[in-house]
């Protein structure tokens, strides 16, 4: 079998050529998944057992904790791609963008494919060659991934899904914003909440005109009319919260995201504006159980998010608050 080791550490070598001639696509890779793959490559050229037989051993357990088979991985890094052309393309037309931008993507996404065709079999008997094995390792396979959020076929030529993903980066967004439609206000940035409560518009009673007033409001901002900010009052647990969560249910696919805020948290709510801005997504940024004390510098602060400042309030952005009272700030009798 040694005889076989040049052309396996050659093969080996021109995929992890490949990885390095990656201009924008890079952090496809800085996954624990890619890292994983990234030291196996390593491992295999140099050709030492040890290092091969445990890279090979990450990789796999990389992928089983994660629950992806390798191809599922590489959509769904690509869909969630943060990088210089995701970012300018959800702001500008593919025709607009420098040209050396667009043919780097291009370049990029041919160069994924070839990755993508890479089967784990194929590997495996890379770690048996270079370890000159009896057998090869146990190739990772699964039969249903988790969905990723946006597929084509994979037996097309990906430099013709440019146009495509381009329209899926300009709703959906990139990064955390495009993994998550939940997100909270932690430390000074968004933290994206896996696992957000499913409840569904069509699970709710009651409320009819209020729920019908705040789909319209939430339709306005999502076709990029003005909306309204819009407090909801009741009594506690009529569902002023659910009907909230429901509406982000319901309208994510096109692009709206929930950013619940809380009441400790308003004073940065001005930070949070600017972090939203640039954005191509809707926002609701969702405050819930809402209520003040007088001199309340939470209050304050929204005031100024309300009533406006000299900076201008983001088109993508409106405030949904709940409260059991109607009056935020509490009243007293001598008032």
């Amino acid at each position: 079998m040694a005889e076989v080791i040049p052309t396996v550490v050659a093969e080996v070598q021109g995929y992890y050529q490949r990885m390095e001639a990656l201009l924008l696509y890079r952090g496809v890779f800085d996954h624990p998944i890619g890292q994983a793959f990234r030291t196996l490559l390593e491992a295999l050229q140099s050709e030492s057992t040890t290092a091969a037989l445990r890279a090979y051993s990450d990789w796999f357990q990389a992928l089983a904790e994660a629950r992806e088979t390798w191809a599922s991985y590489l959509q769904r890094q690509i869909a969630y791609a943060d990088n210089a052309f995701s970012q300018a393309v959800q702001t500008l037309e593919l025709k607009h963008l420098p040209p050396a931008l667009v043919q780097a993507a291009t370049q990029d996404l041919a160069l994924l494919q070839q990755f993508h065709a890479l089967e784990t079999a194929q590997v495996a008997a890379w770690v048996q060659v270079v370890g000159d094995l009896a057998h090869a390792p146990i190739p990772w396979s699964m039969g249903n991934p988790p969905p990723v959020p946006w597929t084509w076929e994979a037996a097309t030529p990906w430099t013709s899904i440019l146009p495509a993903l381009a329209q899926h980066y300009r709703q959906q967004g990139v990064g955390r914003l495009a993994q998550y439609r939940v997100f909270t206000w932690q430390a000074g940035d968004l933290q994206g909440i896996a696992h957000p409560d499913p409840v569904r518009l069509d699970q709710l009673t009651a409320y009819d005109h209020p729920r019908q007033q705040l789909i319209q409001n939430t339709l306005a901002l999502l076709q990029g009319y003005p909306a309204l900010n819009v407090l909801l009052y009741g009594s506690r647990g009529t569902g002023k919260s659910s009907l909230v969560k429901a509406l982000l249910n319901e309208y994510a696919p096109q692009g709206l995201r929930l950013v619940e805020v809380a009441k400790a948290e308003l004073v940065a709510l001005p930070q949070i504006m600017e972090r939203l801005r640039a954005a191509p997504q809707k926002f609701i940024i969702f405050v819930d159980d809402l209520s003040f004390e007088e001199d309340d510098d939470a209050f304050k602060a929204l005031k100024v998010v309300l009533e406006g400042s000299v900076t201008a309030r983001p088109q993508n952005v409106v405030v949904y608050a709940t409260s059991n009272r109607r009056h935020l700030v509490r009243e007293y009798f001598s008032d």
